[in-house]
């Protein structure tokens, strides 16, 4: 086994840099839709849902082929695609001309995505078993660590030079961080690369196994709660007393304080599991994300958001760490890439249905309502995790 603690901490790194670059494009792209010609508040609200879900119409169904391909001809290989993938399409996006570019660069950014899973699978498989928990946990706080720069980083760009720049910013942080992966993280080369088990075996074998089932249908709802208010989130913050001319940089600070919360939050519930154990974690954590949700709905001094969001992240941080913790331990190590991919589809087939119910449901009963609506299915995470989940 080659130094499992190297590798994490390299692509900690490289997540982490990844994730500032992915995540600084979400406080502005509604504004970015109007300034592609989609003026009326309904319509870009409703093409604001369908371009944050337009990654998620084709990685839904080529996640789960990545990550059987990962467990075939490498890991690294396809941390390394996707990384690459993922700038190029941030160039062809930064150059959209209208709304139906911008569009079919999102289409294309799902196409060569994948890079989450493919870290995942890298890491999990790279690491002892009695660690695995550990290194996931560690590896997806960087995800959260990530999102509390990006949305800050890219609201102040967008904000002092362009919406397009931040683009090109991000693809340029993509191809410095692939470069890294290729130089310093080394995969284990004793696990075989020919492995008969194909992306049909195991689909087969997660619809068979209930556990796993259960924990990806999880997985799915706490992805589409989180990306239901994503597309009407700087509307709502548009409607509050705020100055307007710094809008896409409140709304980044805003996202960041979950971020910020998200990262304590991760380490904070992976040592409570030992103690109370997985099911009382998803369920406390679930009832704290859904009632913080339910608070934005009767919020209209943007100063009360401060404390809510607080709490939003030290919720909602814990729920994807423990879920994918859950399904690498339930999974053998030579189909563990396949597994986890395929959760990653429900992850992603839940970012794909949020956004765009989120924008339709902005654009016809309003943005304060939508967030009661988030709070429900958060609060339903809970129920279902009580009655369908026994550790």
């Amino acid at each position: 086994m080659i130094s499992w603690k190297k590798n994490l901490y390299i692509m900690w790194i490289c997540q982490f840099l990844a994730m500032v670059g992915m995540s600084s494009i979400v406080p502005f792209l509604p504004l970015f839709v109007r300034e592609l010609g989609v003026t009326s508040i309904e319509e870009t609200s409703k093409w604001s849902g369908l371009v944050f879900a337009g990654p998620f119409f084709v990685s839904l169904f080529l996640s789960s082929v990545w990550g059987n391909l990962g467990d075939k001809y490498g890991r690294k290989l396809m941390t390394i695609r996707a990384t690459f993938g993922l700038a190029v399409a941030q160039i062809i996006i930064g150059l959209s001309g209208d709304i139906n570019h911008l569009f079919i660069g999102r289409l294309l950014q799902g196409a060569l995505s994948g890079f989450l899973p493919a870290a995942m699978a890298l890491i999990a498989s790279n690491t002892p078993e009695e660690k695995t928990g550990y290194a996931l946990g560690m590896l997806q706080s960087s995800t959260a660590a990530g999102t509390v720069l990006g949305p800050l980083f890219g609201g102040i760009i967008s904000d002092f030079l362009s919406f397009r720049a931040v683009f090109f910013v991000v693809a340029g942080l993509l191809f410095l961080v692939g470069f890294a992966i290729i130089l310093f993280v080394k995969e284990d080369k004793r696990e075989a690369t020919n492995q008969k088990i194909s992306f049909i075996d195991n689909w087969k074998y997660v619809l068979q196994n209930k556990k796993l089932l259960i924990l990806s249908a999880l997985i799915m709802l706490t992805s589409l709660g989180i990306s239901f208010v994503r597309p009407i989130f700087v509307l709502y913050v548009e409607t509050l007393d705020i100055n307007k001319n710094f809008l896409p940089t409140i709304t980044g600070a805003l996202y960041s304080i979950v971020g910020i919360f998200s990262i304590f939050s991760a380490y904070w519930w992976g040592k409570k599991v030992e103690e109370i154990g997985l099911q009382k974690c998803i369920i406390y954590a679930s009832i704290i994300t859904g009632l913080m949700y339910l608070m934005h709905y009767v919020i209209v001094n943007p100063y009360f958001l401060i404390p809510v969001r607080t709490l939003l992240g030290f919720g909602y941080g814990a729920l994807m760490p423990l879920l994918f913790t859950d399904i690498s331990k339930n999974v053998a190590k030579e189909r563990r890439g396949g597994v986890m991919g395929i959760g990653s589809s429900f992850q992603v087939m839940g970012n794909l249905i949020g956004p765009l119910l989120g924008g339709y449901a902005g654009a016809t009963i309003g943005f304060s309502v939508s967030f009661i609506i988030t709070s429900i299915i958060f609060l339903f995470i809970a129920f279902a995790g009580y009655f369908l989940l026994k550790d």
